[in-house]
C-alpha cells in the first residue's frame, strides 16, 4: 500500500486553501478534522462507482484521477480531470442520491471523505462555503456544456490538442522540472470523445510534428503554443 502522509488536522493540510474547504473557519475544519478518514489507492484503483451511494465529499490529496462516466453502450466517457486541492462527489452529494460518474486514480494517491452529514452541516452553518459550492457547481456545469458544444463541431484533430493542454495542466508539477504525462491511449480517446485507434493516428502525427513525444503510454509535451493555437482554432 501507498504511505499517506495526510495531515490529522486540515488547517495544515497545504491544498486546503485552494480548495472548497477554504472557505470554512478554523473550528470547521477542526469539526471537519474528527470526521474524515483518508484513503490510498493505487493507479487504477476504483475511489467510487458509477451508481454507488454517494456518502461524502472526496478531497483530493495526493495524485490524479479522472471522472468518467459510461454511455448506454457501455463507452467510458472521461467528464474531467482533477489532482491536488480538487473536490469529487458534490454534485451527487446535492441531488441526495447515486454517483452519477465513476472516480478512478490516473495515479497512486491519497484521497480524504469528508462523511455526507458533516458536508450538510457546514452548508447550513456556513453561508461563505455554501456560495462556493454553488459557484464550483456552476464552474462544473459550464465546462460541461463547453465540452459538449466542442465535442459537436470541433475536429478531432483539435479536441486532441485540447485533451493535451489538459492534461499538461493537471500534471504539470509546481516545479520547472521537465515532466511527463503517464496516461493511456484508451485513457486519451476517453478524454477526446474518439476511438482509441484514431487517437493513437493522431498522436503519432503530433509526434512526427514535433509537438510531443511519447515513450511507451507517457507523453511529453514540447510544444504548449502551437497545441494552444490548434486547440483554439475552432473557438
Amino acid at each position: 500500500m501507498i504511505v499517506p502522509s495526510v495531515p490529522v488536522n486540515c488547517q495544515n493540510c497545504p491544498h486546503v486553501q485552494q480548495s472548497l474547504l477554504g472557505a470554512c473557519q478554523h473550528g470547521e475544519l477542526a469539526f471537519i478534522s474528527g470526521g474524515k478518514v483518508h484513503q490510498s489507492y493505487h493507479k487504477g484503483q476504483v475511489i467510487f462507482q458509477q451508481g454507488s451511494r454517494a456518502n461524502g465529499l472526496y478531497c483530493v490529496h495526493q495524485g490524479k484521477i479522472k471522472v468518467s462516466k459510461l454511455s448506454a453502450d457501455g463507452k467510458e466517457h472521461i467528464i474531467r480531470l482533477v489532482k491536488e486541492g480538487d473536490v469529487i462527489g458534490y454534485r451527487s452529494l446535492m441531488m441526495g442520491g447515486s454517483y452519477s460518474t465513476a472516480a478512478t486514480a490516473l495515479t497512486d494517491c491519497v484521497v480524504c471523505l469528508v462523511p455526507r452529514t458533516d458536508f450538510f452541516s457546514l452548508i447550513e452553518q456556513n453561508a461563505q462555503f455554501a456560495h462556493s459550492l454553488m459557484r464550483l457547481l456552476a464552474k462544473a456545469l459550464g465546462e460541461a456544456e463547453e465540452r459538449m458544444l466542442h465535442g459537436s463541431y470541433k475536429p478531432v484533430r483539435e479536441r486532441l490538442a485540447e485533451a493535451l493542454l489538459l492534461l499538461y495542466n493537471v500534471f504539470r508539477p509546481a516545479t520547472d522540472e521537465p515532466f511527463s504525462i503517464p496516461i493511456s491511449r484508451e485513457d486519451l480517446a476517453a478524454l477526446m470523445g474518439t476511438a482509441k485507434e484514431t487517437a493513437s493516428r493522431l498522436l503519432s502525427e503530433f509526434r512526427d510534428e514535433g509537438l510531443v513525444a511519447t515513450q511507451g503510454s507517457r507523453i511529453t509535451i514540447l510544444n504548449v503554443d502551437k497545441l494552444t493555437y490548434l486547440a483554439a482554432l475552432y473557438d
